[in-house]
């Protein structure tokens, strides 16, 4: 389940510079609001850093929001930490490119 894959206090912050917290932004997928219907990556730069890394991927998104379908394309900057051994996302900030 993606809620256990995110960090308790990830959020998503909108081209719209709306900071959404993980589970409004959970909420919001299964009550139809944002429907990603495909993700195809254009290119992708991982910069490790010690016990952070920042993962920034351009990215062709077929989606619906609010209702209206579209192609966007995404730049996505996610902000990762460590779980133990594990890398968990700790905030993405989606605009376009």
């Amino acid at each position: 389940m993606l809620d256990d894959l995110l960090g308790e206090g990830f959020t998503l912050t909108h081209m719209t510079g709306y900071v959404q917290p993980k589970a409004e932004w959970l909420a919001a997928m299964k009550a139809g609001q944002f429907v990603y219907h495909s993700i195809h990556e254009v290119d992708t730069v991982l910069d490790p850093d010690d016990g952070t890394a920042r993962l920034t991927v351009r990215t062709m998104t077929d989606a619906k929001v609010d209702g209206s379908r579209t192609d966007w394309r995404l730049l996505l900057t996610t902000d990762y930490g460590r779980r133990g051994e594990t890398w968990i996302p700790l905030r993405t900030v989606a605009t376009t490119w």
